[in-house]
C-alpha cells in the first residue's frame, strides 16, 4: 500500500522529524488508531487549512455539515460515528468571529453528546485573545470564552502564538501554544535577498522581546521604534493605572449628603498629584540606514501602526521594509493601506483565511503552517511528547 508522506520544504521536515519517527502513515493504520478530524466551518475559505492538515496526515476530513438557519441560528450535523474516538475540530476564524465561536461550541457539544472520547480544538488563531486584561469596567472576555469551550466539551486545545502566553492559565485543561517563528525565519532566510544586511525591528517597546528572539536566531541587529502617537495596550489595561490627575481630601466639606451615600471623611489626608503619561516624539533606537528593515509581531490587523513605522524607517534610511506576523487579520482598509504604503511585503501564515485580501494587495504573502499543526495532532493522539515541536524556541518568542 502506498505511503503518503509530509510535503513542504526539506529543511522544515528535518526540523520536526525525530530520528526514530517517520511521517509516513497509511489510511488503514490511522483508522485503527481511532481518531477523526472535522472542520467546524463548511465554507471553502475556512476548510482550506483543514484540507491541508488532513492531506499531510493521510486521512479524510470527517463528514459533517455546518450551516446557518434562516433565523441565523447555527446548526451542526455530524454524519458519521465518533463513539470512543479522539476528535480534532479545526476552526479557523474568518471575519465573522462570533459565528465562528458558535460553530465551534455547537460542534463540540454535538460530539460530546455523541460519546466522543476526547475532543481537541485546533484553533490556530484564538479569538478574543486581545481582550485578556481588565480594562476599567470591562471584562476579560478571553477567560469567558475559555470557560464556554470547557463547558461545551473540549478537553484540549492546540493553538498558535497566543497574544499573551498567560491566556493558557484561563483554561482548566491542556493548551499547546505552538510557534510560527521557525516558518517565518525560514522565509526570511530563503525568500529575502541579502537578508544578512537586515535589521529586526520592534514597532513598539512592548514587542522588543519578540524582535530580540528573532534577531538572536538570525544573528542580526535589533532596532526599536519608540514614541507611538496612540496609547498602547499597557496604558489602558487597567483603570487603576489611570486615576484622575488630582484628588485632594482635606476633611469634611460641610456638604450634607443623604445617609445612604454619605462617605466617611479622611481628615488631613492629601493625595499626591498624578502626572499624566506623555509619549516622547517618535524615534528609532538602532541603526537602520542602508539596511533591510524587518518588522515582526504576532498580529497584523489595523495596519496604521505598521504604515507609520514603515514611514519613519524610510526616513531613517531603510531601503526595503518587510512586515512578518503570525496572524493576518487584515481588517477594514488594511489591503489598500498596505498597497499605498512604504511597506514592500507583508508575510503572514495561513492561521486566518485572507485570500480576498491577497487579491486586493499583491504585497501580501502566505507561509503554510499546516505541517506543525498536523504533527501536533499526530503526537497528541499517539500520546507522544510535544517537546520536540518547541526545540530552540525562546520563552519570549
Amino acid at each position: 500500500m502506498p505511503v503518503r508522506r509530509f510535503g513542504g520544504h526539506r529543511s522544515l521536515v528535518s526540523q520536526y522529524q525525530s530520528p526514530k519517527l517517520s511521517y509516513g502513515y497509511t489510511k488503514m493504520n490511522i483508522a485503527r488508531g481511532g481518531y477523526r478530524v472535522f472542520s467546524a466551518n463548511s465554507s471553502t475559505a475556512c476548510t482550506e487549512l483543514a484540507q491541508k492538515i488532513t492531506e499531510r496526515l493521510g486521512v479524510e476530513l470527517g463528514k459533517s455539515v455546518v450551516y446557518q438557519e434562516s433565523d441565523s441560528e447555527t446548526r451542526v450535523d455530524v454524519k458519521e460515528s465518533v463513539r470512543g474516538q479522539d476528535i480534532f475540530i479545526i476552526q479557523t476564524i474568518p471575519r465573522d468571529v462570533n459565528t465562528a465561536v458558535m460553530e465551534l461550541l455547537v460542534m463540540a457539544y454535538a460530539l460530546k453528546t455523541s460519546c466522543a472520547k476526547n475532543i481537541i480544538g485546533v484553533i490556530p488563531y484564538f479569538p478574543y485573545s486581545k481582550q485578556c486584561k481588565m480594562r476599567k469596567r470591562g471584562s476579560i472576555v478571553c477567560k469567558l470564552l475559555a470557560s464556554m469551550l470547557a463547558k461545551a466539551g473540549l478537553t484540549h486545545i492546540i493553538t498558535m502564538d497566543l497574544h499573551q502566553k498567560e491566556i493558557q492559565g484561563f483554561f482548566n485543561f491542556p493548551v499547546d501554544n505552538l510557534r510560527a517563528s521557525p516558518f517565518l525565519i525560514q522565509y526570511i532566510q530563503e525568500e529575502i535577498p541579502n537578508y544578512r544586511n537586515a535589521v529586526i525591528v520592534a514597532k513598539s517597546p512592548s514587542a522588543a522581546k519578540r524582535a530580540q528572539s528573532y534577531a538572536e536566531r538570525l544573528r542580526l541587529g535589533l532596532a526599536v521604534i519608540h514614541g507611538e502617537a496612540h496609547h498602547s495596550e499597557s496604558d489602558m489595561a487597567d483603570g487603576r493605572h489611570s486615576p484622575p490627575l488630582s484628588r485632594a481630601i482635606t476633611g469634611h466639606t460641610g456638604l450634607e449628603l443623604p445617609s445612604s451615600s454619605r462617605q466617611v471623611p479622611f481628615p488631613g489626608i492629601e493625595l499626591p498629584m498624578m502626572m499624566a503619561k506623555e509619549k516622547p516624539p517618535i524615534s528609532v533606537v538602532g541603526d537602520v540606514g542602508g539596511r533591510i528593515a524587518i518588522i515582526v509581531d504576532d498580529i497584523i490587523d489595523d495596519v496604521e501602526d505598521f504604515v507609520a513605522a514603515a514611514e519613519i524607517l524610510k526616513e531613517r534610511g531603510a531601503y526595503k521594509i518587510y512586515v512578518m506576523a503570525t496572524h493576518g487579520l487584515l481588517s477594514a482598509e488594511a489591503p489598500r493601506l498596505i498597497e499605498e504604503s512604504a511597506i514592500d511585503e507583508v508575510v503572514v501564515t495561513n492561521t486566518v483565511p485572507h485570500e480576498v485580501q491577497k487579491l486586493q494587495c499583491p504585497k501580501i504573502k502566505t507561509v503554510d503552517v499546516s505541517m506543525i499543526l498536523a504533527e501536533a495532532i499526530r503526537r497528541i493522539h499517539n500520546g507522544e511528547s510535544m517537546a520536540y515541536l518547541f526545540r530552540n524556541i525562546a520563552m519570549d518568542d
